[in-house]
This record gives C-alpha cells, sequence and structure tokens, in this order.
C-alpha cells in the first residue's frame, strides 16, 4: 500500500503597512483646563487677589473705607515691631497654643484607644466624643459662658461645692484661671477631630501583628508600646501640625466668652488685628500685623514639614 503526502503551502502573512506617527494637536482643553477653570477662577478671586490686595493695603495708610490714605510704606510693619501689644497678644497667642495643644493631643489618642477596645456600646462612646465637635463656635461659647463657668450658680462652682471646695472662683473674669478656662473648654469642644483621626489610624493596623505579638509573649503594654505607637507617628505628626495651626488662629471662643479680658490676659492676635482694623479703623497698620502673624504660621508650618520629613526618613 503506497502512501501519498501531499504538502500543504501555508501563506506568509502579508507585510503590514507602517503606521505613520500621528501627531497630537495639545489643545488646552485636552489637558483638563476646562474643568479646572472654574476652581482656578475662584480661588483667584478669593484667595490670590484678597491676598495681593492686603499686602498693597499693609503699604499704606487707609482707613476702614479705604480712602483717603496715603503710601507710607514699611511703617506700618515698624511700628507693628515696636508695639507692645502686639507682642502681648502675640504671647497670649502662643501660650493659649502650647496648653492646648499637649492635651488635645494626648486625650485624643487615649480617647481612641479606649473606643477602639471597647466591646460594648462601641457606638455610644464613639458619638460622645466626637459630637461636640459639630457644634459651631458660637453655641460652644455661649454655653460656656452662661451654663459652665458663671459664678455661684455655674455647672464649674456646683461641682467644686460637690468636692467640698470652695465656689465663687471667677472662671473668667480672673486673670489666673481665665486662659485656663479658655483652654478647658476648647479641649472638650475639638477633641473629637483628633479622636476620630487616631481612631482611623488604629482601625487600619493589621491584626496578624497583634497576633505575632502576642505569640511572642508581648502583653498589653508592650503591644501598645512597640506595635500600636510606633505605627501611629504618623498620624500623630499630622494631628500636631494641624492642632497647633488651629490653635494659633484662635478667635471665636475668646472673643465670645472673654472678649479678650480680662485686662487683655486673654486677647489673641487676631483679635487685635480685629480691633486694630475694626474699631480703630486702621486698616493698614492691621494688615501689616495680619500679614507678620501670617508669616509666623508659614515658618511654623516649614518646620513641621521639616520635621515630619526628618521622621519618614529615619524610619525608612
Amino acid at each position: 500500500m503506497t502512501t501519498t503526502t501531499t504538502a500543504t503551502t501555508v501563506p506568509l502573512p502579508a507585510e503590514q503597512p507602517t503606521a505613520k506617527p500621528v501627531t497630537v494637536r495639545r489643545k488646552w482643553t485636552e489637558h483638563g483646563l476646562v474643568f479646572i477653570a472654574p476652581f482656578f477662577l475662584t480661588y483667584a478671586l478669593f484667595l490670590l487677589w484678597p491676598l495681593v490686595s492686603g499686602i498693597g493695603m499693609s503699604l499704606r495708610s487707609d482707613n476702614i473705607t479705604g480712602e483717603g490714605g496715603e503710601f507710607v510704606g514699611f511703617d506700618n510693619y515698624t511700628e507693628a515691631f515696636q508695639d507692645p501689644n502686639v507682642w502681648s497678644s502675640l504671647w497670649n497667642t502662643i501660650w493659649f497654643t502650647i496648653l492646648s495643644t499637649v492635651p488635645l493631643v494626648l486625650m485624643g489618642l487615649v480617647f481612641a484607644l479606649l473606643s477602639h477596645h471597647l466591646r460594648f456600646v462601641q457606638w455610644l462612646w464613639r458619638l460622645s466624643w466626637f459630637a461636640p465637635f459639630l457644634l459651631p463656635s458660637g453655641v460652644i461659647g455661649l454655653l460656656f459662658l452662661w451654663v459652665i463657668y458663671p459664678s455661684d450658680f455655674g455647672f464649674a462652682d456646683q461641682l467644686l461645692a460637690w468636692f467640698g471646695l470652695e465656689p465663687g472662683i471667677g472662671w473668667l473674669t480672673d486673670e489666673r484661671y481665665a486662659m485656663l478656662s479658655i483652654v478647658a473648654a476648647t479641649v472638650w469642644w475639638t477633641v473629637g477631630f483628633n479622636f476620630l483621626l487616631y481612631l482611623a489610624a488604629l482601625q487600619s493596623i493589621p491584626q496578624c501583628l497583634y497576633e505575632a505579638a502576642e505569640l511572642d509573649g508581648a502583653g498589653a503594654w508592650h503591644r501598645l508600646r512597640h506595635v500600636t505607637l510606633p505605627l501611629l507617628k504618623r498620624t500623630t505628626g499630622v494631628v500636631l501640625v494641624l492642632q497647633i495651626l488651629a490653635s494659633l488662629k484662635i478667635f471665636d471662643q475668646v472673643y465670645i466668652m472673654t472678649g479678650g479680658g480680662p485686662d487683655d490676659s486673654t486677647r489673641p492676635i487676631l483679635q487685635y488685628v480685629y480691633q486694630s482694623g475694626f474699631t480703630g479703623y486702621r486698616i493698614g497698620y492691621a494688615s501689616a500685623v495680619s500679614y507678620l502673624f501670617f508669616a509666623l504660621i508659614v515658618i511654623v508650618s516649614l518646620v513641621q514639614l521639616r520635621l515630619s520629613r526628618r521622621s519618614g526618613e529615619s524610619q525608612a
């Protein structure tokens, strides 16, 4: 038997024509500028233009009407550096920042740890610690002014009497207690924000790390010290920066609760800017003081950013 083999010819694929390079026309619409143009216009109108206009105003002797002023150069800045009210108000602001930042960071961390490890009515603890942060500053100021701190019948004096101590402390009228009273109100009001940041960071820590540490014989304290706290360093840095910047910009609570008194012992720098511009009608001088304070905030932000970068590099 003879077997015949038939050869099959496979046709070669036809050569594809070389694609010509396509020239892309760079239109401004292709880069999304048309979509972000409304934001840029709003940003320029409400931030960039007031910033530039304020700098020009700080170099003039304008009043509140904006008329009749003349160019004075850096005289407003020179006067601000020599004004004792600027330095006293700035010190009050820094002192409030020091007194409020430490408890706000520590209490936010402690509350987050408690809420994260509690196994019963967890939602109630989270709500009770975060709810005050949702209230506006006006409500907080009036609450502590008319309910908590009134002499003899306020909640704070009633609490002292319940513990057998002598009530009648001038919480907002005595220089020894006025700043501390404002700090206490601010801590109760804003600790919920730091608490929320720490709680979110705790929930992102993998549970396997705690299980591995527990298998190695680490107790609760060692797990907190060697697992939880190191993994919360970045969150602590963010909380610290945000808290310092927020405390430096204090105005509402002081204006409502003490008006800067007694004897200007609680007046922050922003209230002095307000008084110089809208009570003293010296808009040019108030602008100069506000830009000096703005420069201080920028310096603090840059220092904090540098420190956080060094911390991140050391961890890496």
